[in-house]
Formats: C-alpha cells, structure tokens, sequence
C-alpha cells in the first residue's frame, strides 16, 4: 500500500514554491532566497545526500546558529528519510560527546558555533560517523581534517533536481521518526527524544490555528533550532508559507534592529527574553518597539503581569500569547491569549487561583496555562478529593519514545503519558500548573510545590526572582527555603526594626516575606523557614529553566560550611 495519506514536513515545499514564487522565503544576513530558490536547494542537497550515500533512518547530527542553511538541512535530510539530531552548541564537550554517543549519527554537520568542543570531541571520536560536513569555508578550523567536506566540496551546483515534488519522492525512517530532540535536562542527563513527522504536522496545525500564523508572516527565529520551541515553530511557519528571518543567535539590540529593518510580524520568546527586549528598549529611551509586531507566543514558564504589562506598552499591537508544554509533546499542549489588542480590555492578574467555594479545604493555588490544543486530550491522574493530581495526555502529538527504547524496540503498555507536572483542571476546561513532582519537597509529612510558592512570593513588588527548595532538616525531613533576588532600589535586612520607618516601604526580610505569605492565605507548612539573599543570577538551562538541583546543592554546601565553622 502506498503512502500518499502520511504526513511528511517536505509537503511544506510545494506551497512554498507556490506562495513564495516572487518574494523572499528566508531572510539571513545579506542573503535571501525567494520559494522556489529554496525549495531548489532543499532538493539539489537532499539529492546531494542520497548520491552521498545517506539511507533512511540514518541520524545527522547538526551543531549550528540558525541560519537559512539549517533549515534547508532539516528538511533535505527529512526528504530522503533521515532522521536530524540538532545538538546544543552551547553545551560542554563531554554533553555534546554523551548526546552524539547516544544516538550514533553517521553524520556531523557544524559551523563555527561549536568550536570550543569540536578539537576535544573529535580527539576522542565517534564510532558511528562516517561523514563531516561544515558549513563554513575551506578556511575552517574543521577543514584542517582530512575527513571534512564543506558544502561546496558536495557540488550542489552539479545536481539537477527534478522538477516536480510529489509526495513518492519523499522517504520515511522507522515508525516515521524524523527528529531527535534533546530534553533540556533540569537534572540529569538530558534524553533524546524521537519525533514523528506526524507529531510535527499535528503540533504545527494547532500554532497555524491558535496563533493566526499565515504566508503574510515575517517570522523572527529568536529561539535557537535545536530546541523543541523553535523547532516546532519553524516547522509551523514553513507549513504557513511565511517568510523566515533567522539571526544566529538571541541578542537584544541585533532583535530589536531585525525587528525594525524586516517589518517582523511575528515571534516567539521565553521570560528571559521578554525581560532582556524591554530593558535593552528601557536602556534606549524608547516608548515602544515596532508596530509591526502583531504576535508573540511566550514558551518556557509564565510571564510575570509586570512583563505582560510592559510587552503591551512596548507592543502594544501585538496579540500575546502564552503556551505550556514540553519536548516529549512536540512542543505546546495548551495556549493562553494573555493579551489582545483587538478587544478592550485590561489584563487582570488571573494566574493565581482562589477557590472561594472550598471553605475548609482548598484547592491548591497554581498557574493558569491555559485551555489544551484542539488535538491535545488531558486528564488528572487524581491523589486527592478535590480533582488535583499528575497531569496526563494522550493523542498523535505524543513522541514515538526516548531514543533508546525506540532503537531496542521497548514498547511501553501505558495509553497515558505522564507530564512529570501536577495540576488540575477548573470548570472552565483551563489547566492548572501546581508544580513538577520531582521537584516536591517534603515536610513534616505534608507536600510542597515549589512553583506554588514561587507564583504567590514573585507577585512581590520587591521580588526580582525566587527559587524555592528544600533541605535536609532532621525533625522536619526537608526545610522550605526560598532563595531570593531583590529588585534594585530595595533593601535587604534580617531585622526590619533596624533601619529609619522613612526606609521600610522598600525594605523585605524574613518576616515581611512571611507576612506576606500568609496575607495571600498561603498554608503554613508552604510557607518558606527561612529566606537566602541571592546576589548573582539563578543557575538556568540553555532553555531558561532554573537549575533547582544546583541552587539546592550551593545552598546546602553553604549551611554545611557554616556548620562546620561553629
């Protein structure tokens, strides 16, 4: 039986000859490709690439900044069925080693964003490789090795490809794998997780239909392509027929000036972001950013309401939206419009959650994310009375599995997977975030969500950023701490009565934190004993994500040494 009703990401290309045909399709540097220009190149290399030798379900491993180039490898080696594993440049050697051994690539795809592992990593070598490609010039620190081609040594400029793209000169890998991506890794080492070009036709439908996108798009690429985020959004965009403007890397000012000069439409951040764009616009002077911007869809944890506030007064034309979900779904599960110019209305601090009529036993507050994607089927996996528990989902959005258990061909019995996340759903169909479970901290026998705890102390004026944790406490189990970062032009003390009553409407403490707990009605045992100022960033993942395990192994060393000094 034929194929012809499968999704494959390349059915992309015949709408982007076609809607494309006389304007730019991606826009990188100096350089811009109209649709049929890029289509042409997507096919001269994936033709490149068979001629090569390249079989379907061989694994290419890229190490790249964005560019127009990276995508045109994402759907030629899509196009002849290999399945691309995009590396995190910003990884160590032995991460990039770990990843690159895990999934066994035949082929290696760099620029120069990799430089400070690649000498290491290839002392070292890889078993499975057979070919190295760069994508920079002869001049390349990689071309030193006899075993690297370049991009013109593939002689692109030779290859005549066909002239029509039909669904049969597409091939599938196994169980129509077609991306490995890597999780973030909060903790551990992060696992590669295998995509299907099913879960990213379903995952890009569902973003073309929440989010408006369409072919009059200019899509900025802030996020980078090795990451689910901006993985998925490409795809969305490339299935939109938009117009793709790609910078190597997030910057501010070089965003702010893309945005500027390309009239950009459209794109996607994470908090860190947000926060980096409006203090670079702040720092200049500005009343606002571009005009043009009409859609930005925020991923990688909730937007503070002051940064919400802020985009829509630097934005003010741009619809804003926020979206939950992880790698092993393809991306977004639920979508949230937080603010949208086209009604007039004000945002109204909805992310915390109050059940009034819950007298004796209350629901636990959490953070609104929003209602599920058309395609996306959720429910509790309930631990109590009152409907909160582990957050599942199934449907074709799902990853086919982790890496390992695809290539052993381990099947999992359970038609539920399970988010890691806890929550619950209200009656008006929103989901609820409460918090991770790994991340539960126990004590004197009661559970505590960190986030939880977090979403109430950052509504703080004071508060520039909380990270919650528990340590060892011998009558206790684990003790709540927050670790805290305060806002310039506040004050920290561990005795408020010290300092001048002209002082204290900025001062925070101990006891003022707690206080403040406690007015929001937050339950005793949640509220943290103890509060550790933080003077320098939180420790992230190359998403954003804090690294909770790291901030608790500082701050347990931190009380060991004074311990120990006693």
């Amino acid at each position: 039986m034929g194929r012809f009703s499968e999704p494959h990401v390349c059915q992309c290309l015949s709408r982007i000859a076609a809607a494309r045909r006389n304007s730019p399709v991606t826009v990188a540097g100096g350089r811009q490709m109209t649709g049929p220009q890029f289509v042409e190149a997507v096919s001269r290399l994936a033709h490149a690439l068979l001629r090569l030798g390249l079989k379907p379900g061989d694994v290419v491993a890229v190490s790249a900044y964005n560019s127009d180039c990276y995508l045109e490898w994402l759907l030629a080696v899509a196009f002849v069925g290999g399945i691309v594993a995009p590396l995190n440049y910003r990884w160590s050697a032995n991460e990039a080693r770990w990843a690159m051994l895990a999934v066994s690539p035949v082929m290696l795809v760099t620029d120069e964003s990799c430089i400070s592992w690649y000498s290491e990593l290839h002392r070292d070598g890889i078993p499975s490789l057979k070919w190295h490609i760069s994508l920079g010039s002869l001049s390349s620190p990689f071309s030193s090795n006899v075993n690297v081609s370049t991009m013109g040594m593939l002689d692109l400029h030779q290859i005549t490809p066909p002239s029509s793209f039909s669904t049969t000169d597409y091939l599938w890998a196994r169980d129509g794998a077609v991306i490995i991506c890597f999780t973030s890794g909060t903790t551990g080492k992060p696992k590669g997780v295998a995509i299907s070009h099913s879960a990213l036709f379903i995952q890009s439908m569902a973003k073309i239909a929440i989010c408006d996108y369409s072919e009059n798009d200019v899509y900025l690429h802030t996020a980078p392509l090795c990451h689910i985020g901006g993985l998925s959004s490409a795809v969305a965009m490339l299935m939109a027929g938009a117009c793709h403007v790609l910078m190597p890397k997030f910057e501010s000012k070089t965003a702010i000036e893309v945005i500027e000069k390309q009239d950009v439409t459209a794109l996607i951040t994470v908090p860190a972001m947000v926060a980096d764009l409006i203090s670079f616009l702040r720092e200049k002077g500005l009343r606002k950013g571009r005009d043009s911007v009409k859609k930005i869809l925020n991923g990688g944890g909730s937007l503070s309401i002051d940064l919400i506030k802020e985009t829509v007064n630097f934005f003010p034309r741009a619809k804003i939206l926020s979206a939950y979900g992880m790698t092993e779904t393809c991306s977004s599960l639920t979508f949230m419009t937080l603010y949208d110019p086209h009604f007039s209305f004000s945002y109204q601090p909805h992310q915390f959650h109050v059940r009034a009529d819950l007298s004796s036993v209350q629901r636990p507050r959490g953070i609104c994310v929003g209602k599920p994607a058309p395609h996306v089927e959720l429910r509790m996996d309930g631990d109590d009375s009152i409907g909160s528990g582990k957050i599942l989902t199934r449907g074709p959005h799902l990853m086919i599995g982790y890496w390992d258990q695809v290539r052993s061909s381990v099947s999992s019995s359970h038609s539920w997977f399970d988010t890691g996340d806890v929550g619950f759903i209200d009656e008006h169909g929103q989901v609820w975030l409460i918090g991770r479970e790994s991340g539960r901290i126990k004590t004197g026998g009661e559970n505590v969500y960190p986030e939880e705890v977090e979403a109430i102390l950052l509504q703080h004026p004071g508060v520039a950023g909380i990270v919650i944790i528990g340590i060892p406490e011998a009558r206790l189990t684990e003790m709540v701490v927050g670790c805290i970062r305060v806002k310039d032009n506040w004050l920290w003390s561990d005795k408020s009565h010290e300092l001048g009553a002209e002082k204290e409407e900025r001062l925070l403490s101990d006891e003022i934190l707690r206080q403040y707990c406690r007015d929001r009605n937050l339950t005793g045992f949640k509220i943290p004993k103890t509060f550790i100022p933080w003077k320098k960033p939180f420790p992230t993942t190359t998403t954003g994500k804090i690294r909770r395990d790291a901030v608790r192994q500082e701050v347990v060393s931190h009380v060991r040494f004074i311990q120990s000094n006693l």
